[in-house]
């Protein structure tokens, strides 16, 4: 089945692993580094260390301290296999399940991630230690059980594993398995291998066999006997990937594989009880995809069995190259028609697309593309080719093809030969391959196209990346149905084996080369279909039909473009030689440019502004343009979606004409023309080519006075064909059939009509080289190759031959050149068309003179009063103009003498500012005087406040020094009474005894003697007073010492703010102003000085 989830941008990841089927593979930077490396499969110097099982089941330890080459090259001698894999693969994570769904998937689903997103950083750590592997006795032990019984054990978990060329690891842990819905996500990938390694509560030990071929198959088995736990082919797994280094996760990976005919995806979570064997599995995953594609190729070369036609199945695979374009796109490249090569530019970033598309048999389902890989030269080894970057897969829109987009960096050393300028006429090969995956068959299919490029330099003038043809080979694969008990699996999608695969081109050299006697019979092939096979039908050609290639030999682009450089030198004068290029037609490439030159548009400026200006009124014929646009060219792309840009771009014309020349308008048949130059250059230069092939070039007088020059014209062509084709000119007198009936649209619309395109533009190409009289040439020719099938036919059968087989006649490209050719050797003089004109004349004069006089005045009449109708039109519409210049003219007066009247107004203002804004200058200098003086009195007052504060301070510091003498005198003094008083206390005996040595009053002794009594009562009294006195004169002190400390703070504090106003002072704009003053007065007075 188709694998949506493949198509989209694949990221790009060193960490993890697509399958591929091919013998090589080009490790690819996770950080956005577009350059392949073949020599990048981890560390460059790592250590590495592997024992490997071969398929007689002896171990081989291999142990180097080299890069990857050499590690490689030591197992191709143990595997016995010489291709070696540059590896490298990019990143698309998906996940997948445990053999048949014995462990049910987790409850968390996870959903798809964008693609692009890169979220590892890591590369893959270096190896230092030898990775376990099974052992001897196991490999024995395995190679017994498959001699036991290989149908029994294929698909059943649980059997002996089979005897395969593979590598085992041991030692492996196996977290489980869940279920995803993106399965080439990396990112969630490594999500649910985070979530399965936290959630795992019963891990289970396993021994992990990865085969080294892709019909292999990857097996769990027990590490204990051997046996097969679950086996999953190489073919359904998607992805591999390991977890980030220093993460929890950094032991583990895991792989991912389809499941139930890929409607299922799973993931499986294994860990490596040792570190370093991660990077090894991930190499050992990748390596399994390098063998099939050798296996196609050599059965290919093999005669193979016959077949039934059932059996072969026939696909066309289309190549094609897109190259930068240097606006943001990729344009396809040319290709040379002749030597069938691609043309491509050094240097230029590219794309390769690959289109599959089955065309015989019944339908296989591409279910996913392995890789898509490209390398110079031929006949390439596999080991050769190197990977591309997948941008996208998928089906395309209408889900016939299956379309494969990689992008190419041409800079990579790989890829240096075909990045290189090749020498002229010199040629060199490329070989790209595609590796899909298809559901019913076994192994992966390789289909190989080899093509032939020319590299040209980037600066290359005649270089034209115009041509869209692809490179497309027919492929036959044979196929033979499997029997069931030859599957892998009995519940496998496979139900088929791959017989041979074989090209077109392989093909032919087989038949060419084999003898007449051995070549095989009874096998029939489809055959391409046959190119512009003539319709038996009698539906006319569409308009517009025919495929225009744009390539063109270089010889060819080298004359036109030395021409080209030469003639825009001096754009009045025409080269000699190009006439004779223009016979031979213009490069498709060129066409626009050339036309415009031919027409005389190169420098047409005013008629471009013209054309803005005229789409943008009302045209009379709008109901007939809009009518006959959806009927012009509806076999073009560019023309038949209804309000598209190419029918929007027509109508725009067709209008803007019907304007420009009122007398004409638009006629049926303007609209092809349009559109032919519309496909060769932007409208407005298309529209100046137009009126210059309607004006300069005569084709308007085909219309005017009731189309009698059209009549001269078809007068013309029979006395041509009277000369040149007698015979052609009495059949057609014979039945009656007259030039006007078939020949009308060969003069209306230049052949644009019914004609196919690469004819149409060829005519073209003629009529602005010669003028119009080339009509005659070409209808002439065409009458000449159709001359004897139209004498065979009657009035009827000629018209209608006219009007089918002759336009497709001319859709073979080669009819058309061969037919241009007869025309451009026709000689028709202009003095012969001259001379055919004046018989017409004299033909019409004496059939108006044989006329009746009545009818003869009364046609005359007629003809009069349609002029003077035309007249009194015109002069009513000069009229209606005039009157409309004067109104538009007194407009415009009116609006002149407005904007005089307001700009003298504001003349008026302007000088009432002038004076307002002296007048204010004069006072602003009256205020700079007044502040001037301002500051001096402020400053002085400054001055002298500063100097009182100064002395106030100065008092304020004396009367603090003196209070604070006076207090340590008051203090001294209060000390010395107090010794004093102490003295006299101790000295008497009774105060002594009244008090202790620390001066406090003792408790009063009670004596029986009252008169001792009342002394000392008196005594106790009078010291108490005294005490109290000193204590008041004491806490006195103490209040005017505290009152002086606050006066003295509060003084402090004046002086701040008086120092802080000060200093503001000086800083203030007055300050300021008054410098600049004193500066500027200075600078005058120095100057008068």
């Amino acid at each position: 089945m188709d694998d949506k989830g493949s198509v989209g941008k694949i990221s790009v990841s060193s960490d993890s692993v697509s399958t591929l089927n091919s013998e090589d593979f080009v490790l690819v930077s996770r950080l956005g580094d577009e350059t392949p490396s073949s020599t990048n499969n981890g560390s460059d110097d790592e250590k590495t260390g592997l024992k490997v099982i071969s398929e007689e089941g002896v171990s081989f330890k291999i142990v180097g301290n080299g890069s990857e080459q050499q590690l490689q090259r030591e197992l191709e001698d143990v595997l016995m296999d010489p291709s070696v894999a540059d590896t490298g693969l990019r990143s698309e994570a998906g996940m997948d399940s445990l053999s048949g769904g014995d462990h049910g998937p987790l409850p968390t689903t996870a959903s798809p991630v964008p693609p692009g997103s890169d979220p590892l950083s890591a590369p893959p750590p270096k190896l230092e230690m030898v990775l376990p592997v099974q052992t001897a006795q196991e490999s024995e032990l395995n190679e017994r059980s498959y001699r036991a019984d290989e149908s029994s054990s294929e698909g059943s978990p649980g059997s002996p594993i089979p005897d395969e060329d593979s590598v085992v690891f041991s030692q492996l842990t196996y977290l489980g398995c869940a279920s995803v819905n993106a399965p080439r996500s990396e990112v969630e990938a490594l999500r649910m291998m985070s979530i399965l390694r936290g959630q795992c509560q019963l891990p289970l030990d396993v021994t992990l066999s990865v085969p080294g071929v892709s019909e292999g198959t990857v097996r769990l088995l027990d590490p204990n006997f051997s046996t097969e736990i679950a086996n999953y082919p190489i073919y359904k797994i998607l992805f591999c990937v390991r977890g980030h280094d220093g993460t929890p996760e950094s032991d583990c990976f895991a792989f991912t594989e389809s499941h139930f005919n890929a409607e299922i995806f799973r993931i499986h979570v294994f860990r490596c009880q040792i570190h370093e064997a991660v990077s090894r599995i991930l190499y050992s995953f990748a390596t399994a995809f390098r063998r099939s594609a050798k296996k196609a190729v050599l059965s290919s070369q093999q005669p193979a069995p016959l077949t039934p036609d059932s059996d072969l199945f026939t696909f066309t695979v289309s190549l094609e190259i897109r190259e930068d374009d240097g606006k943001g796109t990729f344009s396809a490249v040319a290709k040379d028609k002749d030597k069938q090569s691609f043309k491509l530019r050094a240097g230029m970033d590219k794309k390769v697309v690959i289109y599959v598309q089955q065309t015989s048999n019944k339908e296989l389902a591409i279910e996913r593309c392995f890789g898509l890989l490209l390398s110079p030269g031929k006949n390439v080894k596999n080991s050769d080719m190197h990977l591309l970057d997948l941008e996208s897969m998928g089906k395309s829109s209408d889900g016939k093809s299956y379309i494969i987009t990689g992008s190419w960096n041409p800079n990579t050393p790989q890829f240096q030969p075909v990045n290189e300028e090749t020498p002229k006429d010199k040629f060199m090969y490329m070989t790209t391959a595609v590796d899909l995956v298809i559901t019913e068959v076994e192994e992966p299919v390789r289909f190989l196209l080899e093509t032939r490029v020319r590299v040209c330099s980037p600066n290359d003038r005649l270089f034209w990346p115009f041509s869209k043809r692809n490179y497309t080979e027919t492929f036959y694969l044979k196929l033979r149905q499997m029997e069931r008990k030859e599957r892998k699996s009995p519940a496998s999608d496979t139900l088929y084996e791959v017989v041979s695969l074989e090209s077109e081109t392989e093909r032919e050299k087989r038949k060419t080369t084999a003898s007449p006697g051995i070549v095989p019979t009874g096998t029939t092939v489809p055959s391409p279909p046959e190119d512009d096979e003539e319709e038996d039908n009698d539906e006319p050609l569409l308009s517009g039909s025919g495929d225009v290639s744009k390539e063109c030999a270089e010889k060819i682009l080298e004359t036109w473009g030395d021409l080209l450089s030469k003639w825009h030198m001096n754009l009045s004068v025409r080269p000699r030689q190009l006439p004779a290029l223009v016979r031979s037609g213009i490069p498709e490439a060129l066409r626009g440019e050339v036309w415009q030159l031919l027409a005389g548009c190169h420098n047409n400026d005013h008629q471009v502004e013209e054309y803005r200006t005229l789409i943008t009124k009302e045209s009379p014929q709008d109901s007939a343009i809009t009518r006959d646009i959806n009927r012009t060219f509806p076999a073009h792309d560019y023309f038949k979606d209804t309000g598209g840009d190419g029918q929007d771009s027509l109508y725009k014309i067709c209008k803007a004409y019907s304007v420009y020349d009122e007398e004409i308008g638009y006629c049926q048949g303007q609209s092809f023309l349009a559109a032919v130059l519309l496909l060769h250059m932007p409208e407005e230069q298309a529209f100046s080519v137009l009126v210059k092939i309607m004006f300069d070039y005569g084709l308007r007088d085909l219309f005017k006075q009731n189309f009698e020059d059209l009549h001269c014209k078809f007068f013309q062509l029979e006395r041509l064909m009277q000369e040149y084709l007698p015979d052609l000119y009495n059949h057609f007198l014979n039945v009656g059939l007259e030039a006007h009936m078939y020949a009308s649209q060969w003069f209306l619309t230049l052949f644009t009509a019914k004609f196919p395109l690469y004819m149409v533009f060829h005519i073209i190409d003629l009529l602005l080289c010669e003028g119009i009289s080339v009509i005659f040439n070409v209808a002439l020719a065409l009458l000449k190759t159709s001359k004897d099938d139209l004498i065979q036919t009657d009035f009827e059968g000629a018209l209608k031959f006219f009007r089918v087989p002759v336009p497709k006649r001319y859709r073979s490209e080669e009819n058309a050149k061969k037919l241009m050719e007869l025309a451009c050797s026709m000689k028709i003089s202009q003095k012969k068309l001259k001379k055919f004109e004046k018989e017409y004349h004299t033909l019409r004069e004496q059939q108006e003179q044989q006329e009746a006089p009545i009818e003869r005045y009364e046609r005359e009449n007629r003809r009069l009063q349609e002029a003077n109708m035309r007249l009194e039109q015109e002069n009513d519409d000069l009229a209606h103009e005039l009157v409309s210049s004067k109104i538009a003219l007194r407009k415009d007066l009116d609006n002149a003498e407005e904007k005089a009247d307001a700009l003298n107004k504001e003349l008026l203002l302007t000088k009432q500012k002038l004076v307002d804004s002296e007048d204010e200058k004069r006072r602003l200098e009256e205020e700079s005087a007044q502040l001037k003086e301002m500051c001096r009195r402020e400053l002085d007052k400054s001055e002298s406040e500063i100097k009182k504060n100064g002395s106030i301070i100065g008092e304020y510091k004396q009367i603090c020094s003196q209070l604070s003498e006076r207090l340590e005198k008051q203090q001294t003094a209060n000390k010395g009474e107090l010794e004093k008083i102490r003295f006299k206390v101790e000295g008497c005996e009774k105060c002594s005894s009244l008090f202790n040595k620390e001066g406090r009053v003792r408790r009063a002794v009670t004596t029986t003697s009252a008169g001792g009594t009342e002394e000392t009562d008196e005594e106790k009294e009078s010291l108490k007073n005294q005490l109290r006195e000193m204590e008041l004169e004491l806490a006195q002190t103490k209040l005017q010492l505290v009152e002086a400390e606050c006066k003295i703070q509060d003084l402090e504090h004046h002086l701040g703010l008086a120092l802080n106003e000060v200093q503001a002072a000086k800083k203030t704009w007055f300050n300021r102003t008054l410098s600049s003053i004193k500066t500027v007065t200075g600078t005058q007075g120095k100057e008068t000085a």
